[in-house]
C-alpha cells in the first residue's frame, strides 16, 4: 500500500508540474509513514513540508494542492491535509487484502525492491586476526555483517562482502614463535612457554603438522630461549615475547621462520573460511594485508607529507590527526623505519575509496571505538569524503549455560569457539540469536534457551509457525496451487485474527527497508516473532480446512502468504524455514 500511495503522490506532483504550479525540475523525495493514531488516517506523507522551500509555496497550501491532484484509487477512502502540511490517507475497509495476491505472485521476491538503486556498497566484517579459531564474539560480528549485507541487497543495492586478513605485523610474529616453541617441545626440548604466547591446543596441532613434515630440521637448542626468558620475563611478559621473537629470527633462516609463519597462517585462515562457510557467511574477497606493497604504503606517506599533515618527532614520522578531530596524533613510521599497523590500515582504506564504492561500511568490535576518529582523519587528510565511511560497532557477546557466565581469553586459549557454539545450538539458532538485539547492546547468549524446543525459544517459535503452515497446506484436499489461491476471495477474511494477520503482512516490506536503512537486523527479527505469534493466535482461534470451500480457500490463501513472508524473512537472516519439525 505504501508503494501505491507513493505512486499516487508522484502522479499528483507530475500533474502540478505539467500545469506550471510546480517547477519542472523539482525532485520529489516521497516518504510514506504508517500513522500511529488512527484519527490521522492509515498513512501520512510530509512531502509538502519537504518541497515547500524549493517550490516557494507555504507547506499547508502546497499540501492542499497536492491532495487535490491525487488520482482516484479504489483502495483510498479519503485524503485529508493536517497540521503544517501533512497529507493523511484513509484506506477503504478491506483495502489491504490485495496484499495476499501480491505476496503469492511475487513469492520469494516479496519484501525487497524490484529495481536497483545503482548504489555500490562495500561491507567489511569479521576481519579477525588469523591467530586462532573464531570465537563467539567473532560470530556475532559475522552474523550481523552478513545479515546487513542481505538487507542492503534486498533493498536494491549492489553489495560486495570483504574480509581484511591481518596477516602481517607483531601478532603474526607471536603466532609464528608460539608454533616454533611448541615444535621445539615436540622435538624433545624443555622450556618454559611464554605467558604472552598463544596458548591454545590449536598451536600444538599446527606445530605437529610441521614436525610430521620436516621432523627435526628446524631444531635449535632451547637454552638460549630459556635464558632469554629468565632475564626478561620478570620485568614485562610483552617485552619478553618481543625478545623471543627477535631470538627466533636470529636462530632460524628467513625461509625457516617463514615456514612456521606461513603454515600457521594457512591452517588458521582455512579454518576460519571453513567455519564461516558452515555458518552461512561468505565473502566476495579476502583482502590480504601483505598485498599492500611498500610502494602502496609509501604513496600514503608521501601524500600526507605533501599535504602538510606529518611531522618528525623522536625519530618517528607522525600524522597530525588532531587537526581533524582525533584525540592525539598518531605514529605512521616507527623510529626503526617500520610502518605501523595504522599506516597499513590507511592504505587499505584508501584502496577501498579508489575502488569507486558509494558507501563503505566497516563492522568492528566495540573495543575499536577509539580507532574510528583516526581512520576518518586519515581519509580526510588524503582528500576523501569521510562521510562515505560508516563504522558500525558490535558489542561483546556473553555466553551463559545453566545460568552461569562462561569466561573467555583468546591469548590463554580459554574460549568457546564459533564452531563449538554452532555444533551445540545449530547454525539457525546461533544466527537468529546473534541479531536479536541492537548491535550496540551487549548480548547475553543463553545456550539452554537456544537449544530448547518450546515457544520460549524465539527461533523455534518462528520456524514452527512456518512448518505448521506447510503441514496444513499438505493436508488440503483437494490441494490448491498458487494459481488457484490467487482466485480465492480474500474479502471473506473479516474476522479480527484474520485482519490482524493481513495488516501485519502488509508491513513486511517497510520493516525490511527500515532494517536496511538503520543497519538493524533486529527489526526483522522482531517482525518475524510478531508475525509468528499473530499466526499462532489465528490458528488457535480458527480452523483453516473448513467445509465451506470459499472460506477454506480464502484462509489457505492467507496462510500461504504468511508462509512466504516467514520464509523470506528467515532467508534474510540466513536461517532455514523447515517444512517439518
Amino acid at each position: 500500500m505504501q508503494a501505491q500511495i507513493s505512486k499516487l503522490l508522484a502522479a499528483a506532483v507530475s500533474r502540478l508540474q505539467t500545469e506550471g504550479e510546480l517547477p519542472a525540475d523539482l525532485s520529489a523525495d516521497i516518504r510514506i509513514t504508517r500513522s500511529k493514531d488512527k484519527a490521522h488516517g492509515d498513512f501520512a506523507s510530509s512531502l509538502a513540508l519537504r518541497l515547500s522551500k524549493s517550490a516557494g509555496i507555504p507547506a499547508h497550501v502546497l499540501a492542499e494542492k497536492i491532495a487535490s491532484h491525487i488520482p482516484e484509487s479504489s483502495g483510498i477512502a479519503k485524503i485529508e491535509t493536517a497540521g503544517p502540511g501533512f497529507i493523511n490517507f484513509y484506506l477503504r475497509a478491506g483495502a489491504e487484502v490485495g496484499i495476499l495476491d501480491q505476496i503469492i505472485h511475487q513469492n520469494d521476491r516479496f519484501g525487497g525492491r524490484a529495481a536497483y538503486t545503482n548504489r555500490k556498497i562495500l561491507i567489511e566484517f569479521v576481519s579477525a586476526n588469523p591467530t586462532g579459531p573464531l570465537h563467539i564474539g567473532h560470530g556475532r560480528g559475522a552474523a550481523y555483517g552478513a545479515t546487513i549485507a542481505n538487507l542492503l541487497e534486498a533493498t536494491g543495492n549492489e553489495v560486495r562482502r570483504e574480509y581484511y586478513v591481518n596477516d602481517s605485523g607483531r601478532q603474526v610474529d607471536i603466532l609464528a614463535v608460539s608454533v616454533w616453541l611448541r615444535y621445539l617441545e615436540l622435538c624433545g626440548q624443555t622450556l618454559r612457554f611464554p605467558d604472552s604466547a598463544y596458548q591454545g591446543d590449536y598451536i600444538w596441532d599446527i606445530a605437529a603438522s610441521v614436525h610430521r613434515e620436516f621432523s627435526e630440521a628446524f631444531l635449535h637448542p632451547a637454552e638460549s630461549i630459556q635464558s632469554l626468558q629468565d632475564d626478561c620475563e620478570q620485568i614485562d611478559p610483552e617485552t619478553c615475547i618481543d625478545a623471543v621473537i627477535g631470538q627466533a629470527k636470529l636462530l632460524l633462516t628467513e625461509n625457516e621462520y617463514g615456514t612456521f609463519r606461513g603454515r600457521a597462517l594457512d591452517i588458521i585462515a582455512d579454518d576460519i573460511r571453513n567455519d564461516l562457510e558452515h555458518f552461512a557467511v561468505t565473502f566476495d574477497r579476502w583482502y590480504s594485508e601483505r598485498s599492500l606493497t611498500r610502494a602502496r604504503i609509501q604513496v600514503v606517506l608521501d601524500t600526507l607529507t605533501e599535504n602538510g599533515h606529518t611531522y618528525l618527532k623522536d625519530g618517528a614520522l607522525w600524522f597530525a590527526s588532531t587537526a581533524f578531530g582525533d584525540e592525539k596524533d598518531r605514529v605512521l613510521v616507527r623510529e626503526n623505519g617500520q610502518p605501523t599497523y595504522f599506516t597499513s590500515d590507511i592504505a587499505y582504506h584508501l584502496d577501498k575509496y579508489e575502488r569507486g564504492f558509494d558507501q563503505l561500511i566497516n563492522i568492528w568490535g566495540a573495543d575499536h571505538h577509539g580507532y574510528i576518529p583516526r581512520v576518518r582523519a586519515a581519509m580526510q587528510a588524503l582528500g576523501k569524503d569521510p562521510g562515505r565511511l560508516h563504522v558500525l560497532l558490535v558489542q561483546f557477546a556473553n555466553l551463559y549455560e545453566a545460568g552461569e557466565k562462561l569466561t573467555m581469553s583468546t591469548r590463554s586459549g580459554e574460549f568457546v569457539t564459533l564452531r563449538q557454539l554452532r555444533k551445540q545450538v545449530g547454525t539457525d539458532a546461533a544466527r537468529f540469536f546473534y541479531v536479536m538485539r541492537k548491535c550496540e547492546q551487549h548480548l547475553d547468549f543463553d545456550l539452554d534457551l537456544a537449544t530448547s524446543k518450546t515457544q520460549d525459544n524465539p527461533v523455534y517459535y518462528v520456524q514452527y509457525a512456518h512448518a505448521r503452515i506447510c503441514s496444513i497446506l499438505r493436508q488440503a484436499d483437494p490441494p490448491v496451487l498458487d494459481g488457484g489461491l490467487i482466485r480465492a476471495d480474500a474479502a471473506l477474511l473479516t474476522q479480527k485474527h484474520e485482519t490482524n494477520l493481513i495488516k501485519l503482512l502488509t508491513q513486511f516490506p517497510e520493516n525490511v527497508q527500515a532494517a536496511a536503512d538503520q543497519f538493524a537486523p533486529h527489526v526483522v527479527v522482531g517482525y518475524l516473532r510478531n508475525l509468528a505469534n499473530t499466526f499462532h493466535s489465528f490458528y488457535n482461534a480458527h480452523q483453516v480446512l473448513v467445509a465451506d470451500t470459499a472460506l477454506r480457500n480464502a484462509r489457505l490463501k492467507l496462510i500461504r502468504a504468511t508462509q512466504i513472508v516467514l520464509s523470506n524473512g528467515l532467508t534474510l537472516l540466513d536461517v532455514s524455514a523447515p517444512e517439518q519439525m
